[in-house]
């Protein structure tokens, strides 16, 4: 989930859904039974995030649809594909222990054998888990799995991550 100031992407709005102004939305959460609970969300035009009221919420497999208040149609609705649907800080929500978000994550300090390996970057997610995207002082990208293998600790208030210890991080074609 990328943070805009205190805005949180969850979903984007593909496209139309009949003809009862729903709209097919992608996900962007782990947690799709969260917006079942959610009753507005903001969508971004101009740069200006507006509030809008979720009026329903249909799903089957891994497929989502949502109506928005006053929207009641597919000429309705037009405007809206192609647009990405946030929530606010206080819709975000409580993580399972050792569960964080990407915006957590994000620019925080990862050392290993307590040396600065880089700074997490992005976090790709993946079917089998999450890999970190770490960018070292000289601007390379070091991938490493977001699994207990690799990663001892993560404190989300001072932003480290803590690898465990070891020796090479990756190898490299370099000799």
């Amino acid at each position: 989930m990328a943070q805009v100031n205190d805005y949180y992407l969850i979903a984007k709005i593909i496209s139309t859904s009949g003809n009862e102004g729903f709209v097919s939305i992608t996900l962007f959460t782990d947690f799709p039974e969260h917006l079942s609970n959610l009753k507005k969300v903001y969508i971004d035009f101009f740069d200006d995030k507006k509030e809008f009221i979720i009026d329903k919420v249909k799903s089957s497999k891994d497929k989502y649809q949502i109506k928005l208040k006053n929207f009641d149609n597919e000429k309705d609705i037009e405007i809206l594909i192609g647009k990405e649907i946030f929530i606010n800080k206080e819709d975000l929500l409580k993580l399972p222990r050792d569960q964080y978000y990407i915006h957590d994550l994000i620019g925080s300090i990862v050392l290993r054998n307590n040396v600065e390996v880089g700074k997490i970057k992005d976090v790709i997610s993946l079917p089998a888990n999450d890999v970190y995207v770490i960018q070292d002082k000289n601007g390379i990208e070091i991938l490493i799995p977001a699994i207990y293998d690799y990663v001892e600790s993560f404190d989300p208030h001072k932003k480290i991550v803590l690898l465990k210890p070891g020796e090479d991080l990756y190898d490299t074609d370099e000799d």
